[in-house]
Formats: C-alpha cells, sequence, structure tokens
C-alpha cells in the first residue's frame, strides 16, 4: 500500500473506517460505564483507533506532497470531496473517546478537529454554491458528513469551550440535515437508485439524528419531547436499512463499506444514553442487541479490508 503507485490513489475515504472505529470505542466506553460491564474492551480499540489514525495521517500526508494533483483532484471531485471530512471528524471522535482518560489530550483534538471541521465544512459548501459541474446523480447521503458533521462538535465541546461554540456547530448541522434529507430521498426516488459502490452509504442516513439527540441532550441534559423525535427518526432509519439486507449483501466489497460502521456505533450510543435517562428495559435489551451487530460488523469490516488490502483490490486506479 506504500508503493508509488498505490499511494498515488490512497483516497481520503480510508479515514472513513477511523470514524467506525472511533464510534464503537465511544459505544463500548459508553456500555461499560451505563451497564457496569466487567469488561474492559474500549482501552484496546482506542489504542487501535489512535494508531491506525496516526498511520492513515502520515499516509495520507506523503500523498499529499508526492501527489498534489490527485490529492488536489480528490478535493475537487464532486462525489470524493464529501469523506475529505472524515479527518476532521475522525479528530472529534477521538476527543469523545479520549476525554476520560485525559482531558487535555482530549481537547487538542477537540480543537484541532472543529478548527479543521468548520474550513472543511466552508470549503465545501463554497464548492456546492459555485460550481458548475454537480449534477443530481452525484448526490449520496455522503453529502451530510461535511455539514452535518458538525452536530458531532458537542459531545465533548461541552467539556472544552463556552456552551454557545457547541450551540453554534449545533445549528449548523441541524439546519442542513432537514435540506439534505429532502434532496436526497428526491435523487433516490426520482433519478434511479445509486452506484453500488455508493450503496452502503444509505447508512449514513442514521447518522444525523443519533448524533443529533446525543449532542442535544448533551446542551440540554435532559430527554425530552424533541430528543425523542431525533432518537426515534434514528431508530426508523436504522429498522428500514436493516430490512433491506438482502439488497447490501450482494454488494462488492469497496471501502464505503466502512459506512456501515459509524451509524451503527451511533445508533447503539443513542440506546444506550436512552436507557441511562429512561431506565426503561427496552432500551437496555436494544442497545445489548445493537452493540453486537456494531461490534461484529466493524470486526468483519476489518478482516474484509485486510483481505482487500492483500489481494490489491484497494487503492488502484478506478
Amino acid at each position: 500500500m506504500t508503493t508509488p503507485a498505490r499511494l498515488q490513489h490512497f483516497p481520503v475515504s480510508w479515514f472513513a473506517m477511523i470514524m467506525g472505529l472511533g464510534g464503537l470505542t465511544v459505544a463500548w466506553l459508553r456500555a461499560e460505564e451505563i451497564l457496569s460491564l466487567p469488561l474492559s474492551v474500549s482501552p484496546w480499540l482506542l489504542l487501535l483507533s489512535t494508531g491506525l489514525f496516526a498511520l492513515l495521517a502520515v499516509l495520507y500526508t506523503v500523498k499529499v506532497v508526492r501527489h498534489r494533483a490527485e490529492a488536489a483532484a480528490e478535493w475537487a471531485h464532486p462525489v470524493k470531496i464529501n469523506f475529505v471530512p472524515t479527518v476532521s471528524i475522525a479528530l472529534i471522535l477521538l476527543s469523545i473517546a479520549w476525554l476520560p482518560l485525559s482531558a487535555p489530550y482530549s481537547k487538542l483534538l477537540w480543537l484541532s478537529g472543529t478548527a479543521l471541521h468548520l474550513v472543511l465544512t466552508l470549503h465545501v459548501i463554497t464548492q456546492w454554491m459555485h460550481h458548475s459541474k454537480f449534477e443530481i446523480t452525484h448526490l449520496n447521503p455522503a453529502w451530510f458528513i461535511p455539514v452535518v458533521g458538525n452536530i458531532l462538535v458537542p459531545i465533548a465541546g461541552v467539556e472544552h469551550a463556552p456552551l454557545e461554540v457547541s450551540w453554534f456547530f449545533f445549528s449548523i448541522g441541524l439546519t442542513f440535515w432537514p435540506v439534505l434529507l429532502t434532496i436526497i430521498f428526491n435523487r433516490v426516488i426520482f433519478h434511479g437508485s445509486l452506484p453500488e459502490r455508493l450503496m452502503p452509504t444509505l447508512f449514513i442516513l442514521i447518522a444525523p439524528p443519533a448524533v443529533g439527540f446525543l449532542s442535544y441532550v448533551k446542551l440540554t441534559g435532559e430527554v425530552d419531547a424533541f430528543a425523542r423525535i431525533l432518537y426515534y427518526a434514528a431508530l426508523f432509519f436504522t429498522i428500514l436499512l436493516i430490512a433491506q439486507l438482502r439488497w447490501f449483501t450482494r454488494l462488492k466489497f469497496f471501502l464505503s463499506w466502512w459506512a456501515y460502521s459509524f451509524p451503527l456505533a451511533a445508533i447503539t450510543i443513542a440506546t444506550l444514553t436512552m436507557f441511562k435517562h429512561t431506565g426503561d428495559p427496552m432500551f437496555l435489551r436494544l442497545s445489548g442487541i445493537l452493540l453486537a451487530i456494531a461490534t461484529v460488523v466493524i470486526a468483519a469490516l476489518l478482516i474484509r479490508t485486510g483481505i482487500a488490502v492483500a489481494r490489491r483490490e484497494v487503492c488502484v486506479a478506478e
């Protein structure tokens, strides 16, 4: 994967792996805390997530230095541009995962991730507004990543910055979520199915309301009527996509399969939070099921990605 030819085609979408692993780390961290589990899985997942992020950051930096044209093309591509902010979201997720262990290190990750994500949000929206090459067929749920990813900021932000900063980022994400949701459904209903490579991104539909619920509860400290609307919207999208499982099991492997990972982790964390605030045993059972599903899916993704790397199926010219 580090040979010049493969490095040239090293996609920024690799950082979606860190989103999935970071989300799973936080899910296990919350499960260990809320359910008083005797297991200590989260520290190992945290080390794995942090180590892989460092490796991917080095490889992508080398690509940017040695293959600037390819990196620039990725940043201007109508589909790939939306995966560039996975870098900043990975940093924010790692800051959430590190918070219980090291507040200073968490704050450093949060500051760098949040600042970078704001810059990337402005960049992507500017491209949307002023480019003439975007077409309806380019639209897919990955478009949520740049702007709706702002909703993630308050989860650790309430500990690291004035509360109004977190409300600022939460408002950006919450404003763009229904706008993008509307045009994405317009695209899939009236303009044909998504290409096979992008089909897994449908799972991203789960993430905005699930993460929105988590951030809203962090900001307000309670599960009120609006929080329930966000949670049950995320739960509905989860059920909807699981009901379509036979379509997803037929897909050829692409790195876009990692789109399954973070949304499953997000709905798991949201369900654990519902149990913590309501004490309803229904959420206890459901969170256990979702945690098992997310763990198995992400473990399978790690294995399948390793096989793809060994077979040189990734980091090749498209």
